[in-house]
């Protein structure tokens, strides 16, 4: 890392950190969350299902539909029922750890799993998939965390929205630990703009409306508001031409400063990365180049956070095409 920053906490499911704690006795480790993201983040791990006092090992369990109540049983004892105590362990995480901006997830867990967990009939056949019972909890208590599933991670984009999505929610933390005032807010909304657009630019629109309208009376529900609207936009996917639209607006600061050949060479690198021939740190890299030449007349764009959401040193934007 560049700066000395604390790390960042973010909840994970101790099997992926190399713990042993399984059903099979076994774990999952993840070498990218503990040999990359722990430069970064400050793990607060979990097992729910040995915090509930559940064995190491013991019977795997899996998600049931009983007419719509989705329950958490012993495969081979339905009878065995953990429903309650991990929806309990849910509450009780979510509560104890306030500060955490991002969980990751062990994938197919029937307790801990966030998107992809198969949930079957009671005679045994399988209808979709769902969220494990802790996750689920997790998830409502906290709705605008960013929670990620340790496979999905293996994806370039949804690994870096949810990277992006961990450091803007610890840096609204921080916000609101100094002290929201309206200036602030302001302040924060217009580093985060351009990072808004290139995901959704209706809600580009919309928060920029709600911040022309604050005014003292109004800042607490206005900031919650907001970040609502903030976290619920980043968790969209963005495309290319999103990110190409950004690009070209933080170009119009720079109009004015290209000759004909960088404006080209610039123009072209945007181009090329629409068509998806090169990656988006190319032309990310290009312009923030060219702003750099005149930092007294071009900070306003430099401190845009889309320019740099997260350290360098990650490298994520690398495998963006």
């Amino acid at each position: 890392m560049t700066e000395a920053f604390a790390k960042i906490p973010v909840g994970i499911s101790r099997c992926l950190l190399g713990d042993s704690v399984r059903y099979n006795g076994d774990h999952k480790h993840n070498r990218f969350c503990t040999g990359v993201l722990s430069e970064y983040f400050e793990f607060v791990p979990t097992c729910p299902e040995v915090e509930i006092g559940m064995s190491v090992p013991r019977k795997p369990i899996r998600l049931v539909d009983y007419d719509g109540d989705v329950r958490a049983v012993e495969t081979d004892d339905p009878e065995r029922d953990y429903s309650a105590k991990l929806i309990a362990r849910g509450n009780e995480y979510a509560a104890a750890q306030p500060d955490i901006c991002g969980f990751i997830a062990t994938p197919n867990s029937p307790s801990c799993g966030a998107y992809g967990v198969k949930l079957y009939l009671p005679n045994g056949n399988p209808v979709h998939k769902t969220r494990g019972l802790f996750s689920r909890s997790l998830m409502e208590n906290r709705p605008l965390l960013p929670v990620e599933e340790s496979g999905r991670l293996n994806d370039a984009g949804l690994r870096e929205n949810f990277i992006m999505r961990v450091f803007t929610l610890h840096r609204w933390k921080q916000l609101t630990k100094q002290g929201m005032t309206a200036n602030a807010l302001v302040q924060f909304h217009s580093r985060h703009k351009y990072l808004v657009m290139s995901r959704n630019y209706k809600a580009y629109r919309e928060l920029g409306r709600l911040i022309a309208k604050l005014d003292k009376d109004t800042l607490q529900e206005t900031a919650r508001l907001y970040i609502s609207g903030l976290m619920t936009a980043l968790a969209t996917p963005p495309e290319r031409g999103t990110h190409c639209n950004v690009l070209q607006h933080l170009m119009g600061y720079l109009k004015k400063k290209l000759d004909q050949q960088d404006k080209h060479e610039l123009l072209t690198s945007i181009e090329d990365y629409r068509k998806g021939v090169i990656p988006l740190i190319v032309p990310i890299a290009l312009l923030k180049h060219h702003l750099a030449r005149d930092v007294e007349q071009n900070q306003y764009a430099l401190q845009q956070f889309y320019l740099a959401p997260y350290p360098h040193e990650l490298g994520l934007r690398s495998h963006i095409h």
